[in-house]
């Protein structure tokens, strides 16, 4: 006869009662900061006053996402937040894998170090510190503009024009990311069987061939893991830098779901209406990380679950 459940539960903590115990500190990190917070999400749904407790607000049903979705912004801050989305990963996401496969290829143990160095130090710089530096480059006395004139281009305020803001952000983002985000995909370099590139070179394979049949399929799964967790955080767009770079002449373009988010409910404190509205953005990822999951599953296999 077979042990219950319960029984081997028992002896199971029995025998590993220490491992236990260090998880209870993550189990209670997770229910107090994550789970227990999610309470609050019901306040979407209802007319929240702070005179009042969550309880016992009066019920609106959808009447906030009705508002957001005949809001006036609405149109605006979807599109700016999809389009610095889709753009963070056309551009953002190919980076670090270019990186980890060139540094992958070079031999000298120093240069590699040296390159390694320099390209993991900005991602401890604070995002204050980086937003300062990129003010201070846009000026019409700053970097960008003596580099502009150098080229002989015009002298212009960069982050008073739109049509420099996106370009700003994304190069920022990955010159703040690129060499730490490299790190997993060179993990994942380091444990490529080496006979396989014996094997390829045997058959004839150069550099660029090893690279396509056997680096490339080697990394795959963590590149597909990496991106569906991606998609998962699709519309989470940074809403420090966007708050730090952004200017009244440029909302148009930058004015995103989550600054939109800090302002009705932070400064209008409109708890209910910001609220519905970081529910909507919290729903679309959500969407995004199944499509891409399911997406990934019947291609290739590799899949969240």
């Amino acid at each position: 006869m077979k042990p219950s459940i319960p029984t081997l539960l028992v002896k199971d903590y029995s025998r590993n009662k220490y491992k236990y115990l260090l998880v209870i500190p993550v189990l209670m990190y997770f229910i107090v900061f994550c789970y227990f917070p999610m309470y609050g999400v019901v306040i979407a749904f209802k007319q929240y006053r702070i005179s009042l407790s969550i309880a016992e607000s009066p019920w609106i049903g959808f009447l906030n996402f009705k508002r957001f979705f005949r809001d006036v912004y609405f149109a605006r801050i979807f599109r700016n937040t999809f389009l610095l989305s889709i753009y963070s990963v056309i551009w953002e996401f190919p980076m670090p894998i270019l990186l980890a496969l060139l540094l992958n290829e070079v031999r000298c143990v120093a240069f590699k170090r040296t390159v390694q160095s320099i390209t993991y130090f900005p991602h401890f710089i604070s995002v204050v510190i980086v937003c300062g530096l990129i003010n201070a480059y846009s000026l019409t006395t700053g970097l960008f503009n003596t580099i502009r004139v150098a080229l002989g281009m015009d002298v212009v305020s960069m982050l008073q024009e739109p049509r420099f803001f996106r370009t700003i952000y994304i190069a920022s983002d990955i010159w703040q990311n690129v060499g730490w985000d490299s790190i997993i995909y060179l993990a994942a370099l380091s444990f490529i069987d080496v006979q396989l590139y014996e094997a390829a070179f045997m058959d004839g394979a150069g550099r660029m061939r090893q690279l396509w049949h056997v680096t490339l399929p080697g990394i795959l799964p963590t590149i597909l893991m990496l991106f569906i967790l991606r998609m998962g955080f699709i519309l989470n767009i940074s809403f420090e830098k966007i708050l730090l770079l952004y200017s009244p002449p440029t909302y148009e373009v930058a004015d995103v779901i989550s600054t939109y988010v800090y302002r009705v409910g932070l400064i209008d404190a409109d708890f209910s209406y910001s609220t519905a509205v970081g529910l909507f953005n919290s729903v679309i990822n959500v969407f995004f990380l199944v499509g891409a999951n399911t997406l990934s599953k019947k291609l290739s296999g590799v899949g969240l679950y």
